[in-house]
């Protein structure tokens, strides 16, 4: 049976040839915002941090609403940054996340943190759930960047037109532009449900 990490990867290559990224000018890229990496990024990875989110060990996750999310990382320049890490982690279908600070009261079905090595065409991409609101926050899936041990970006990446956002503290301090970069919209299509998210880094 063929390795997942592989059946993921060719996937990501099948699906994803129109993900491009847009220049405001003929100058550098924009930076994608930071933001606070919040209280739960997990204290130890788990066993299982592969791009498949719906899927820990041989457990199978079968709640809440599947989704991919996937996009490029490169440079100011535009240039793909091969050998960068994505990382995500986002709470499961009722709003826990796997963390002692949060009770572990996470679905264990539930990877809920993920992480891809970014190849040559600079593209990654994570199944997973589309992100819900808990308690003080709106749906948001938080990600890192790192390359050679150094971290590049710690973000959250936000759902296009969900009623939460106004409300949200960290969301409402973005400017116009950075909430256009940070809050993207999930889009059905032919391989389900998808959020593109470019992501630009200074390495």
């Amino acid at each position: 049976m063929p390795n997942r990490r592989i059946v993921l990867a060719c996937a990501a290559a099948l699906a994803a040839p129109h993900l491009r990224l847009a220049r405001a000018s003929s100058g550098p890229l924009r930076p994608t915002p930071s933001q606070t990496e919040g209280p739960f990024y997990p204290v130890s990875l788990p066993a299982d941090t592969d791009g498949d989110l719906l899927r820990n060990g041989s457990a199978v996750y079968q709640r809440g609403t599947p989704a991919w999310v996937e996009g490029t990382v490169v440079d100011l320049n535009g240039a793909p940054l091969a050998g960068a890490v994505v990382e995500i982690w986002q709470c499961d279908h009722a709003g826990h996340y796997h963390h002692p600070g949060d009770g572990g009261r996470a679905d264990p079905a539930f990877q809920g943190f993920g992480r891809v090595v970014v190849g040559r065409d600079g593209r990654y991409r994570f199944r997973t759930l589309k992100p819900v609101p808990y308690s003080g926050r709106t749906p948001h899936i938080h990600a890192k960047v790192w390359l050679d041990r150094m971290e590049l970006l710690t973000t959250q990446l936000y759902v296009a037109d969900d009623p939460g956002n106004a409300k949200d503290f960290l969301w409402r301090r973005l400017s116009a532009v950075d909430r256009e970069a940070l809050t993207v919209p999930f889009q059905s299509g032919a391989n389900g449900l998808t959020a593109r998210f470019p992501i630009v880094v200074q390495a």
